[in-house]
């Protein structure tokens, strides 16, 4: 067991795609010895970067799940949770810093801060997470960290102070002065193990002294005794490691660090700032609800003798059964002790308990407050919190976004069929973003998910590991219905069938609410509706959301007011009012003047400036609206948001267009009407596939 949390770290590893994060892992691995050679992400060699284990990862040059690892660096032990770039799995982002004490911001140092940046950010707001930003890629062309720190605070509005400065940019970058102890440091050998620190090179002296100022500027803030320090000229190097630390941890301050990963420079010292300013467990508020005082929040501490709380935050369903993922809070779990989960009252014993690096695990005895670990054979759902029975406590759980992209699937055959049953069953519960069920209508199973890629990745894995060879239709978009004006309902459902028969009466009205989904707010007085149906009138308004009457999409952002009524003495009954809150929306929901939605994407495209014509053009004719457009000589990035309808197959057409060389991400914005000939377009097809 670990006994000393102040020498424990917590820390994920988030950025955009194509930053480095995995091949920074990598080198974090191998100078802690956790790995012997360096091996790269597209590597030639076959072997590809230790976090990426699975085989599409190799092939790809992506990362789809995120992986845990441990390792030791100066006697501390430091967890490091490596996630994806591509917004398609930003769920697997979104659990890792939910359990997480610090992080790790990369960011390209040509490209600065691009989109993905930016929600990784907001993920790391919600969760009030420590982070420190690593300007990667200083050896390319173009690079420049000064540019990056400058978009840190203008476009994350984050207080980004370097307290670091390149030695050398692009093909002589060679390390860095380090602004807190005023030495340069740089980085030799094979595998730049060599490091040698000196004095600062005469060339860049006047710099690295204009940033120091700076940079003590803006810690002194968070550090009385600094202050004074800086006043009289002599701030002494625990002084302002102690002040970058308490802005840190407090949110208030991005110290910014540079190099190169995958040219071995700079990863030394990015290590020895996770330990100098990243928080330790103990640094860190956390809070569970208590269940039995009205789910009323209650701070969560850290000694081994204190009830056990721990959160399960990934699933991995694999060859041997259920692997979850758990962060220990509070207490302490050790082999053979009985658990219980808070949400079904389940009891488990451990069996056996580990500590994962990437996809091999090393069995561990016992584990305390503030670790990371994984159980076996434990069945549960992402989000679940295991106490010992003591404590009748939960965990919030973390924010999941819902599904824009849908795909029919059919098996090619009935062996086909059986396996992707299972597969199907595996992937919705280790992923909470990707959902299935079977149409009603068509009697065909859907998936839905993130966008193309999501499901593209999902149905190569199906076909790998399950060999279920599926056929799938035309990727379709998870529209919506809504009203635009509030309309008057009265309705009275009679039935009567020889013994007691069936009656209810519903008045009121619908009327647009963009606040909510759905909101039922009963205006009932004097009884003419007894207090016990009134629920049966919101069950059955509830019922007609899930299919809406234009193009059978769910319907949002609608207010029910049920205002008036009858009931029979006999025939009244909770059906009874159900079938007439039915009848009343069947009747009132074409009055309301209901319009479909269709998601709108925020796409960020990237391109050399001569293709920027074209760039548009792709876009203005997918019914996008360009939000902005920045260019850096060579380099453009345009903003943009465009229906998600518009967006299938773009990969090819800006391929085709900018001759290979232009990228761009996409994530959902919001819901938004579509024009009137696309409505005509979808009812049409909804009525022939009616009929």
């Amino acid at each position: 067991m670990i006994t000393d949390l102040n020498r424990v770290r917590n820390i994920g590893i988030s950025a955009h795609i194509d930053s480095g994060k995995t091949t920074l892992t990598e080198r974090v691995l191998f100078y802690t010895n956790r790995i012997h050679a360096i091996h790269e992400v597209r590597g030639k060699d076959g072997v590809g970067a230790k976090m990426d284990s699975m085989e599409l990862e190799k092939e790809r040059g992506i990362t789809i799940q995120s992986a845990a690892t441990h390792c030791e660096w100066k006697e501390h032990h430091v967890n490091i949770i490596d996630t994806p770039g591509h917004v398609d799995f930003t769920v697997e982002v979104e659990r890792a810093l939910r359990v997480l004490d610090g992080a790790i911001l990369v960011l390209c140092g040509v490209a600065g801060v691009q989109s993905q940046s930016i929600t990784v950010d907001r993920q790391m707001r919600r969760y009030n997470v420590p982070r420190l930003a690593f300007v990667n890629k200083c050896d390319r062309s173009g690079a420049n960290p000064f540019k990056v720190m400058k978009q840190l605070r203008e476009k994350l509005h984050l207080n980004a102070v370097m307290l670091q400065i390149p030695i050398g940019l692009e093909d002589a970058h060679k390390g860095h002065v380090d602004l807190v102890k005023m030495i340069a440091r740089t980085f030799d050998g094979p595998n730049g193990e060599d490091i040698t620190e000196g004095p600062i090179p005469e060339n860049l002296l006047a710099q690295a002294e204009e940033y120091r100022e700076h940079m003590l500027d803006a810690v002194s803030m968070f550090d009385d005794e600094l202050m004074e320090a800086v006043l009289e000229g002599h701030p002494t190097e625990a002084q302002v490691k102690r002040a970058i630390r308490a802005g840190t941890i407090g949110l208030k301050l991005v110290p910014v660090l540079v190099g190169s990963a995958y040219k071995n420079r700079g990863v030394q010292s990015l290590l020895d700032a996770v330990l100098d300013y990243l928080p330790n467990p103990t640094e860190v508020q956390n809070t569970a609800l208590d269940i039995e005082q009205g789910e009323e929040p209650i701070v969560l501490g850290h000694e081994p003798e204190k009830p056990l709380v721990a959160l399960a935050f990934k699933l991995e369903d694999g060859r041997y059964g259920q692997l979850t993922y758990l962060r220990v809070y509070q207490g302490s779990m050790r082999k053979g002790d009985t658990i219980y989960n808070a949400r079904t009252g389940k009891k488990v014993k451990v069996g056996r308990l580990v500590r994962m690096h990437s996809n091999e695990m090393e069995d561990i005895e016992d584990s305390c407050g503030g670790d990371l670990v994984a159980l076996f054979g434990v069945d549960c759902a992402s989000g679940d919190t295991f106490t010992d029975g003591s404590a009748s406590v939960t965990m919030t759980s973390m924010h999941i976004p819902e599904p824009v992209i849908q795909l029919a699937i059919k098996p090619v055959d009935s062996k086909a069929q059986i396996n992707m049953s299972k597969a199907l069953s595996r992937f919705t519960r280790e992923d909470p973003t990707f959902r299935t069920f079977v149409d009603q209508d068509s009697s065909e199973t859907i998936i839905c998910g993130m966008g193309e890629l999501h499901l593209e990745v999902y149905l190569e894995r199906m076909k790998r590991e399950y060999s279920a060879e599926v056929e799938s239709g035309a990727p379709q978009v998870a529209y919506r219905e809504t009203i635009s004006e509030r309309a008057d309902y009265s309705y009275t459902h009679k039935k009567q069938t020889g013994g007691s028969g069936q009656f209810g009466r519903v008045a009121g009205f619908i009327e647009p609410n963009p606040d909510a989904d759905y909101t039922f707010d009963s205006q009932i007085v004097g009884g003419s509706i007894p207090k016990e149906f009134i629920s049966a009138c919101d069950k059955g308004f509830q019922s007609m959301l899930e299919k809406g009457r234009l193009i059978g999409f769910p319907v949002l952002n609608v207010r029910v007011v049920l205002n008036d009524g009858a009931a029979h003495a006999v025939d009244s009954s909770d059906i009874a009012f159900q079938e007439a809150a039915r009848g009343a929306w069947r009747e009132v929901y074409p009055r309301a003047k209901p319009i479909i939605l269709e998601p709108i994407m925020k796409v960020q495209l990237e391109g050399p400036t001569e293709f920027q014509g074209g760039m548009v053009g792709t876009l203005m004719q997918r019914r996008g609206v360009i939000t902005g457009t920045q260019q850096e000589e060579a380099f453009c990035v345009i903003d943009a948001e465009v229906p998600l309808a518009e967006m299938f197959a773009y990969s090819n057409v800006i391929r085709s267009a900018t001759q290979g060389k232009a990228e761009f991400t996409m994530e959902f914005a919001r819901y938004a009407q579509v024009p009137n000939e696309v409505s005509e377009q979808l009812k049409a097809k909804f009525s022939d596939r009616v009929r």
